[in-house]
């Protein structure tokens, strides 16, 4: 949402970002983008201030001549979708960003009813879109796709010594995400393990916080890999590490569109993928990474062992993944692209 509003082109629009929390990590960037950031101090949607801030709301987007408003994510859909389309003339656009079964089941009747108040919802994959189709009954004619992007000026190719702590590794294979069970990371683990003898030196950095971690280096441990495997929590150093790995294994039961998996990309690793959710949108089998079933620990196991010991296909897939992040999935190109949904809602009869 950040990465939209500072590079939407401000001869067409004038963004303006409302938040419960102005104090949050993109708050300041924000500001220093010249977007307002208006505060709507709600933290419980059974509270007296979740009724005065529909009525601020309604006021700030009159006062403002706001024309369209989009919410980001499903607790916001919950309530300004509901709030702009009964209590204003803009238009209102809902996001939906992961499958649902992610989201809270106490959410899911009020965001079944901002499907029907939003004028249209916004999927970052075709997977989304298909599961809003077909799971929700979402009308087609209401959704928009717009990939995600990354800034290829902070994530790219860069030769030079792998992080400190891989330092002496003689390949890496990698993952940055949240230690979430549907990240399934055992998996990954345990497939490492089967292949952790090919090359001396071999490495597995698991990089990211979260529930698993003490299963995760338990797991480790049994399996007597831990020598071989590096734990590093959540860091602001992901382009660093990401540079560092050889190949980046994403082994989710579900996902959307993997923004750590366009990073790795950009940043040279060869990807490897579970082929689910949006998986498959950026890693297209045998041409930019390889693909294997979710839980599949033998075919994991097999796609490592062929990337270790081929490293010519490596380095093709990994020049293919790069080249079409870089064609396809910058910031630009997701900003051009949600702009266009925008002036499309916009100047349409609605």
């Amino acid at each position: 949402m950040t990465e939209t509003a500072k590079a939407l082109d401000r001869s067409r629009f004038e963004p303006h970002v409302g938040t419960f929390n102005p104090r949050g990590m993109r708050g300041e960037e924000l500001g220093r983008a010249g977007i307002p950031v208006a505060e709507f101090p709600i933290y419980s949607y059974r509270s007296r201030a979740a009724i005065a801030g529909a009525f601020q709301l309604r006021r700030y987007i009159r006062r403002n001549h706001i024309r369209l408003v989009h919410a980001w994510d499903y607790p916001l859909n919950v309530y300004a979708i509901p709030v702009t389309r009964t209590m204003t003339s803009a238009i209102a656009v809902s996001s939906q960003r992961s499958h649902r079964q992610l989201i809270p089941g106490s959410y899911m009747p009020f965001l079944r009813a901002s499907d029907r108040f939003a004028h249209a919802v916004v999927v970052n994959c075709e997977f989304l879109k298909t599961h809003l189709e077909q799971d929700e009954r979402v009308p087609a004619q209401k959704i928009r796709l717009c990939y995600n992007g990354i800034d290829t000026k902070v994530f790219h190719r860069l030769p030079g010594p792998r992080h400190p702590r891989l330092r002496d590794s003689a390949l890496v294979i990698g993952v940055v995400c949240g230690l979430r069970p549907e990240k399934d990371l055992p998996t990954l683990v345990e497939a490492f393990s089967r292949v952790s003898k090919i090359q001396r030196g071999m490495k597995l950095a698991v990089v990211g916080s979260g529930p698993e971690l003490a299963a995760l280096e338990l797991q480790a441990r049994k399996l007597d890999i831990t020598e071989n495997c590096v734990f590093e929590p959540s860091t602001v150093e992901v382009p660093a590490w990401l540079r560092s790995m050889d190949i980046f294994v994403l082994p989710s039961l579900t996902e959307a569109l993997s923004n750590s998996l366009m990073e790795a990309m950009a940043c040279g690793c060869c990807a490897v993928a579970t082929c689910v959710g949006g998986n498959p949108e950026l890693v297209r089998d045998k041409e930019t990474g390889l693909l294997f079933e979710p839980g599949d620990v033998e075919g994991l196991a097999a796609a490592l062992r062929e990337l270790i010991e081929n490293q010519p296909l490596r380095e093709e897939l990994a020049a293919a993944g790069e080249k079409q992040i870089l064609d396809q999935f910058t910031l630009r190109a997701s900003a051009e692209r949600m702009a266009e949904i925008y002036a499309e809602l916009i100047e349409r009869p609605v």
